[in-house]
């Protein structure tokens, strides 16, 4: 049960993190946009999830909802919970990027005539993906972590699942300590790829094996 349980969380973490990294830039690209409500709306959005828990928002969604006739199932209650409190936090990550890029190379593409979508498409994003690739990467991680909150609308992912067996066997210890491990035998090795994906993002020239002493070449330095 605890596999399956570890399958279905590492299921809802891809699930929402492909989710949240697609949807997640159109809204920082209406956060940019010259509309006004457009950008008052997104805004608000933003604002709305990034200002409440996420446990708040799960419990909201999985036992509000049903009053008004919309009732979920666990686990897609889980995935649009997840999706919409990730993508607030997702697209402002984008927007710092998009931000980021040379403002010559923006005007240098509305100087060319091209049209937004396009310049966003082949010019834009590309360069403000790469800026905020390590960022994207920890919200994965987190995201993984924070899956273990699914547990309190029933859904039985990894962490649900070890409070079955142990409610049922009575071997706490042993059940909590086999969900810490199996926590981490995921976790870890995404955060080193984490790392990894950093490393690929940096440029070449900033790139050096971790421990080595950059040397000074001035004379002056030397002295």
């Amino acid at each position: 049960m605890l596999l399956k349980g570890l399958l279905l969380t590492v299921e809802l973490t891809f699930i929402v993190i492909v989710l949240a990294l697609l949807l997640g830039i159109p809204v920082a690209i209406g956060r940019l946009s010259r509309y006004r409500l457009l950008r008052v709306v997104l805004h608000a959005y933003v604002e709305l999830f990034r200002a409440t828990p996420l446990l708040v928002q799960l419990v909201f969604i999985y036992f509000a909802l049903p009053s008004l006739g919309l009732t979920l199932d666990a686990f897609y209650a889980a995935v649009i919970g997840f999706t919409l409190h990730y993508t607030a936090y997702i697209s402002e990550v984008y927007r710092a990027g998009i931000l980021g890029v040379p403002r010559g190379q923006i005007m240098a593409v509305r100087a060319l005539g091209m049209k937004p979508l396009t310049a966003y498409r082949v010019v834009i994003l590309p360069q403000a993906i790469r800026l905020v690739i390590p960022a994207l990467g920890n919200y994965w991680v987190q995201l993984f972590k924070d899956s273990s909150l699914a547990s309190v609308i029933t859904l039985r992912e990894l962490l649900f699942s070890g409070e079955i067996i142990a409610s049922h066997t009575f071997e706490y210890f042993t059940m909590y300590a086999a969900v810490f491990v199996l926590y981490f035998c995921v976790g870890y090795p995404a955060t080193w790829g984490v790392r990894f994906l950093e490393r690929l993002a940096r440029p070449k020239k900033a790139r050096r094996p971790v421990g080595e002493i950059e040397v000074p070449t001035n004379a002056a330095a030397t002295e």
